[in-house]
Order: structure tokens, then C-alpha cells, then sequence
């Protein structure tokens, strides 16, 4: 760790921004995370890369396959490590207490970057459109001025703030450039660009704003990414090695591989050395929505057409509101990438079905991680729901690790 470049995680949530760049040779020295289960899993992937580093890894598996609790897992692992993941909200009251947590746990370190992007509801287009006031009074609006806190105290060589598009139109751009403006006066330069996880690798189409910001005596510039042209699909090689199930079946601890991995799997780091993963886990459905999966199925697959809901026969329809959200129910594209995944995925499956008639299901946990390229041996605490909830709401790794690495070649 002496030799790795330090970095702390804000507004963390479960660690995908966070895992790229620790597989780009980074050392976290804190996650922020206001979310308990969220802190959980980062708590619980913490233990992972401190047992993989020290050649004791077999001891996370044994926590994996259930022969030991969750406790007695952590308590192997150096408690300053545990409690580096601090659970707690950001806001000027909790700024004093979290910086005394890092301080401690930093000594005479310096911090060489801070990462994270604050909640994004306050900023999404779709957050806008459901709150009648625009989420102009929304108090997530100014969580940027705790992260210039930061870049103010710790004073990195440079910082990567994620958010969503947005962000870039939220209230006509005002926020954007007061994050700017906050930024320029804590002594950075900064730039931004939107850009996809698609061209990372992963196989989804999910747009981010990623601004990357520098101290300006370092006198840099925005990195270029390439575009990474992807020849592999969903279903042939993302989903391929995984049992078949059907809805409301699956296992939250071990699932055993049907087929040897791939090389997309290999590649992605997706497949990582074990011979089972975990979570593949779906959620059960009634009748009425197993058949309105079906005919969804089978309009995509073998129409190329999406569904659309007012279209469905009317003893299937059960929301009354039939004019919008028309395509509440949509296949994940097997023949190519997915659409986004979103937080949303916590509360139904019906935007995430499974494009296999066979299995006639929306996608299990494991599935839902594999599409956000998190590695097979990721364990998200908690539940179900808590555990879709934070797939939906993470960075691809992939991406994660490609911005990490352009990073670490300018720093």
C-alpha cells in the first residue's frame, strides 16, 4: 500500500467507482457511503482485497459458501480497514467527525485523489419530471460544496466527479456551473465530457458525466479515451455460463458454472478464478406478468419490435395510466447490449426481463451485476432488493477502471 497512490471514495455507494481504480493499482484510504447495506458491501469487499493481497483468499470463500458468519468474517480483518468505510450522511454537521476518520487512518499520507459523485436523483432528467418543483428545492442539489471540502482539506493531485447527464441541464445548467465555479476557486482546472460505458467494454449503453479536475500548477489536460469496438452480446456471452431458472428460483449463495468461460468472461476480469459465483437469485412473478413477458419476449426477439403497454390485450392491463411509460416492460437486448440499469430494477424486474422465453423471468442479481461488469465474486450485503438497489445505482467497474487507469498514467 505504500507504494499505491491514495485516493478516498464520497458518496460511495457500493463501490464500483471504487473497484476500478483499486484494480488500476489504487489504495482507498476511506468510502463515505450514508447507506447502510451499501457500507456493508463495501465493509465486505474491503475484507476481499485484504485477504486476496495477504494470500488468504479461501477464507472469503468460506464466508461466500456460508461456513462462517458475516461477524466472525470481519472480525479476521484488520479493524482500521473495516472502519474505513465510514457510514455515515455528508453535511456540515458530520464534516468535522469524517475528516477526523480519514485523518487518523491517513497519518502522514497524502491523499493523491478523491472520486465519487453525490446522489444523482436531484440532477436526473426523470427525477425532475416526477417532482413538481423540478427538484429545485432539493437539498442533494448542493451536495457538491461537501466535495470541494474535500479537494480543500485533503488537496489531491486531482478529482473524478460521476453524475448523470442531467446534470448538464438541471436547472438550465445553474449547477453545473456553480460546481464549476466552487471547483476553479478550491485551485483546480476541470473539464468535462459525457461518456458510455458501452465504449469501456461493458455491454451497456449507460451515459455518464465524468469531470476530471487537476491542481493547476499540475498544468494537465483531459485524458482521451479511446472507444473500445465490442463484438460480444448479452446472451451468447454475458449470461452464457450461468444456470437457466425460472422466476422466484435461483440461489442467493452458490451457484455452480454450466459452461466454461468465455472470452468476454475471461477478459472482463467477469470470471476471476473460481468455479461458482453467487446471487444468482430472480425474483418471483404472478401470472399476469409472467404472460406479459412472453408476448414481450417474443415481439423483440423475433419481431426486433418493443412492447408497447396500452397495446397488450385489456384483461392484462392492470395500470389504469396507459398514455406514458408505455414500454414499462422491456427485454434486455440478447443479440447486443443492455439498456440501462437503474435503481429503479430494486422495486420490479418488468424493464429488465430476460430475453430467454425459455426462462420467462426478469434478470437475477448475479445477471444484473454481470451487465454493470462487476466481477462474479462481488457480494452485495443485505437482500434482494437492497442488493439490486445498489447494482442500479453503481459506476461500471469496467469503466471505472478504464477512467482510473487515464488517471493514473497523468498523475
Amino acid at each position: 500500500m505504500k507504494n499505491k497512490l491514495k485516493y478516498i471514495d464520497l458518496f460511495a455507494g457500493a463501490g464500483g467507482l471504487s473497484e476500478g481504480f483499486v484494480r488500476a493499482g489504487f489504495s482507498p484510504i476511506a468510502h463515505v457511503e450514508m447507506n447502510k447495506d451499501a457500507c456493508d458491501t463495501l465493509k465486505t469487499r474491503t475484507a476481499f482485497h485484504y485477504l486476496q493481497e495477504n494470500n488468504r483468499i479461501s477464507e472469503y470463500h468460506d464466508y461466500l459458501k456460508g461456513n462462517i458468519s458475516r461477524d466472525e468474517f470481519w472480525s479476521r480483518i484488520p479493524n482500521n480497514l473495516i472502519n474505513s468505510v465510514i457510514n455515515t450522511e455528508i453535511s456540515s454537521d458530520t464534516l468535522p467527525f469524517i475528516f477526523d476518520k480519514i485523518d487518523m487512518e491517513l497519518g502522514d499520507d497524502k491523499v493523491d485523489l478523491v472520486i465519487g459523485g453525490p446522489p444523482c436523483q436531484a440532477y436526473s432528467v426523470a427525477g425532475r419530471a416526477r417532482d413538481p418543483k423540478g427538484m429545485s428545492e432539493d437539498p442533494r442539489n448542493h451536495l457538491y460544496k461537501y466535495y470541494v471540502e474535500f479537494l480543500k482539506r485533503y488537496k489531491p493531485k486531482m478529482f473524478v466527479f460521476e453524475n448523470v447527464p442531467g446534470i448538464l441541464s438541471a436547472n438550465n445548467g445553474m449547477y453545473l456551473d456553480l460546481i464549476f465555479d466552487a471547483v476553479q476557486e478550491a485551485g483546480y482546472q476541470l473539464d468535462k465530457k459525457v461518456l458510455n460505458s458501452k465504449n469501456f467494454g461493458v455491454l451497456q449503453d449507460r451515459k455518464r458525466v465524468i469531470i476530471i479536475g487537476w491542481k493547476k500548477s499540475l498544468k494537465l489536460k483531459y485524458p482521451e479515451f479511446e472507444e473500445k469496438l465490442n463484438e460480444f452480446q448479452i446472451l451468447k456471452d454475458l449470461f452464457a455460463d450461468l444456470p437457466k431458472i425460472q422466476n422466484g428460483q435461483g440461489e442467493w449463495g452458490i451457484s455452480k458454472y454450466v459452461k466454461k468461460s468465455n472470452k468476454y468472461l475471461e477478459s472482463t476480469n467477469i470470471r476471476n478464478g473460481i468455479d461458482f459465483t453467487t446471487q444468482h437469485i430472480a425474483r418471483p412473478n404472478n401470472e399476469n406478468d409472467l404472460e406479459i413477458y412472453k408476448i414481450a419476449v417474443n415481439k423483440w426477439v423475433n419481431e426486433n419490435k418493443r412492447l408497447n403497454y396500452s397495446e397488450l390485450p385489456e384483461r392484462l392491463i392492470k395500470h389504469k395510466n396507459t398514455k406514458s411509460f408505455t414500454n414499462r416492460f422491456q427485454v434486455v437486448n440478447h443479440a447486443g447490449i443492455s439498456h440501462t440499469v437503474v435503481a429503479h430494477i430494486c422495486a420490479d424486474g418488468h424493464y429488465y426481463i430476460h430475453p430467454d422465453i425459455s426462462q420467462n423471468r426478469s434478470i437475477t442479481v448475479r445477471e444484473a451485476a454481470r451487465i454493470q461488469s462487476f466481477p462474479d465474486d462481488y457480494f452485495f450485503e443485505k437482500s434482494r432488493t437492497t442488493a439490486f438497489k445498489q447494482i442500479g445505482n453503481a459506476v461500471p467497474v469496467l469503466m471505472a477502471e478504464g477512467i482510473a487507469k487515464k488517471i493514473k498514467e497523468l498523475i
